[in-house]
């Protein structure tokens, strides 16, 4: 906003009234004025870019939002929002997210915020097989959850093959309840492999076992 209609602004909000563009009449107003920035208003008033006067008069109630990767435990509700939305959008019968995904999707780090998220959610829709949303289904994007670790794997097959398989062996320890026999039953492999792999993907297994009551 110019500081010439920054000025105008300000007019308005003291004196409650406007006038239409070509008209004389003043014309009294009764409003609520919310307002929405990504820049920091402070630093422009130093650098003479934003009035002072019209930013303590606006500056009443001010709600501070953190980007999405500021505030993980949103990422899931959001997410769980979005699947409900487009799944009825294209007629789709997704019921859940897998704790692979859930993992992709809380360890990333949202350049985009929720409108990127929003985008995420949609396209693992259109392309989930089943009811379910798996790590799979997800962009390759969500594969790095740093920017710093970017490009520190070159064989983009071999990632997407480990990924496939962490959540293969997770969601068989979800069936399983935590049991890793149990979970190399379901997947016909040994008990040894399993463990193997545990260690090698880090998978927290012991968060799926039942819990006595």
């Amino acid at each position: 906003m110019s500081l010439k209609a920054q000025s105008r602004l300000l007019r308005a909000i003291q004196e409650k009234s406007i006038q239409r563009i070509g008209s004389r009449k003043s014309i009294d107003v009764n409003v609520r004025i919310i307002c929405a920035t990504n820049r920091d208003l402070e630093e422009d008033i130093t650098l003479k870019k934003f009035r002072k006067d019209l930013y303590y008069r606006i500056n009443v109630f001010t709600i501070t939002l953190p980007p999405l990767n500021k505030r993980k435990a949103d990422i899931l509700l959001l997410a769980d929002y979005f699947v409900q939305k487009y799944a009825a959008i294209h007629g789709k019968d997704i019921v859940r997210i897998s704790t692979p995904a859930i993992d992709m999707l809380t360890a990333y780090h949202w350049p985009g915020n929720v409108r990127e998220l929003e985008n995420v959610i949609e396209r693992a829709i259109i392309v989930a097989i089943g009811n379910v949303i798996n790590a799979h289904d997800l962009p390759p994007s969500l594969q790095m959850k740093d920017p710093e670790q970017q490009g520190k794997r070159s064989d983009s097959f071999k990632t997407l093959v480990e990924i496939y398989e962490k959540e293969l062996i997770t969601d068989a320890l979800k069936d399983a309840y935590g049991n890793q026999a149990e979970a190399a039953r379901l997947l016909g492999t040994t008990k040894r492999v399993i463990q193997y792999k545990v260690d090698r993907y880090g998978i927290e297994y012991l968060r799926f076992r039942k819990t006595l009551k």
